[in-house]
C-alpha cells in the first residue's frame, strides 16, 4: 500500500533530525584549539587596537564591568599590553573561552576576567570584569584590594589535569556551587572544600590571616558575620575540564540596611579531588542605580534611585 506523500515526507523530516549533523555543521563547531586561536585574535586585537583584526560578528555585544562598550572604545584603546600573568580557558561544550589575567594600560596594571561566545567561528559576544587600583570598595572611594604584583606570586595553575584524576562536569558545578551555598547560609561547613583553600581577590591574597588574633583563616572562614544576604544572578558560563576549573559570574547583594555597595564579580575555581583548592576573583562596585549583570537573565538585582521610585504615599 502506498503511503501518502505528506507521511512520506514527515517520514524524511524526522529522519533527517535523527542523522548525524552534516560536514558543513560539524566544521562550523570549535573545537578547544578553535575557543583559543578565536581568543588569542581577540586578545591581540584588542593590544593592537584593532577590531577589524579579530573575527567579530556583526552584531558583536562586548561590555565592560557591565557596561556596553562599542568595538574600538574602551579596552580596545587603553590596554597597551597583556601582563605577566595570563591564563586561558576553553569550553567547546559552551563554546565559550576565557582569559583571567593581568593587563598594561600605559603605566598602570588591571585584573580582569574575559569571557568570549564564539558561534560558527565568530566572536558573538565579550564580556570584562575589570579592577583597577584606587576604585570604589567596601570601604568606599578608593576602598577596594588591589595588588597585581601579589598575583604575579601568587598565579592561578596552569594545567592539564590526568584524565583518571578528574570529575565530571556536573559535580564541577556543583563544587562550585557549594561555596555559594555556604556565603548565603552563612555556614562555611556548606562550602565543598579543601583546609587552607585560598581566595585570592584583585590580586590579593584574603586568607590565611588571622582573625581577632585567632587561627589564620581559609575560604571557608568568617561566614558567620559576612555581609552578603543573595547571591544573585548566578551564572557558570565555562567548564574547562581539562583544567578543572570553573568560571562563576555573580553579584552579591548586602544585607538589608547596610550601606556598603553591591559588588559584580568573576571567580575561578580550581578544584582538587572533589574540592575547592583555590579561588580567583576579579569584581568591581558598580553605583546603585547601575544595572548589572546586563547579560542574561537581566534579572534587574540593584536598587533604583529615589527619583525613580518614589516612596508611596501614607493612605
Amino acid at each position: 500500500m502506498r503511503r501518502p506523500l505528506g507521511l512520506i515526507a514527515g517520514s524524511l523530516i524526522f529522519s533527517a533530525l535523527l542523522l548525524p549533523r552534516s560536514a558543513t555543521q560539524a566544521q562550523a563547531a570549535c573545537d578547544r584549539t578553535c575557543l583559543i586561536g578565536a581568543l588569542n585574535q581577540y586578545l591581540a586585537a584588542v593590544v593592537k587596537h584593532d577590531p577589524s583584526a579579530a573575527p567579530l560578528f556583526a552584531v558583536f555585544r562586548q561590555t565592560e564591568n557591565a557596561v556596553v562598550v562599542l568595538p574600538g572604545n574602551g579596552l580596545w584603546k587603553s590596554v597597551t599590553a597583556l601582563g605577566k600573568v595570563q591564563r586561558r580557558f576553553a569550553d567547546p561544550v559552551t563554546g565559550q573561552a576565557a582569559f583571567f589575567g593581568i593587563l598594561e594600560e600605559g603605566q598602570a596594571s588591571a585584573v580582569a576576567t574575559l569571557r568570549l561566545r564564539v558561534e560558527d567561528r565568530r566572536i558573538t559576544e565579550a564580556e570584562w570584569i575589570v579592577a583597577r587600583q584606587g576604585e570604589w570598595g567596601p570601604n568606599g572611594p578608593n576602598g577596594n584590594v588591589f595588588n597585581p604584583a601579589s598575583l604575579i606570586a601568587n598565579p592561578p595553575p596552569e594545567r592539564t589535569v590526568p584524565r583518571a584524576q578528574r570529575v565530571s562536569r556536573a559535580e564541577l558545578l556543583g563544587i562550585t556551587n557549594s561555596y555559594f551555598d555556604a556565603l548565603t547560609t552563612h555556614d562555611g561547613n556548606v562550602m565543598l572544600h579543601h583546609p587552607a583553600c585560598s581566595r585570592i581577590e584583585n590580586g590579593t591574597v584574603m586568607t590565611g590571616r588571622a582573625r581577632g588574633g585567632g587561627v589564620p583563616g581559609d575560604c571557608s572562614s568568617g561566614l558567620e558575620n559576612i555581609n552578603i544576604s543573595i547571591v544573585s544572578g548566578r551564572r557558570y558560563p565555562l567548564v574547562d575540564e581539562e583544567a578543572q576549573a570553573v568560571l562563576a559570574l555573580a553579584t552579591f547583594l548586602r544585607k538589608p540596611g547596610t550601606p556598603t555597595r553591591r559588588n559584580m564579580f568573576s571567580e575561578w575555581f580550581f578544584i582538587d579531588d572533589h574540592k575547592i583548592r583555590t579561588i580567583y576573583a576579579a569584581m568591581f562596585y558598580p553605583p546603585p542605580d547601575q544595572p548589572v549583570p546586563n547579560w542574561p537573565p537581566y534579572d534587574g538585582n540593584w536598587p533604583l534611585p529615589a527619583e525613580l521610585a518614589a516612596p508611596t504615599p501614607a493612605k
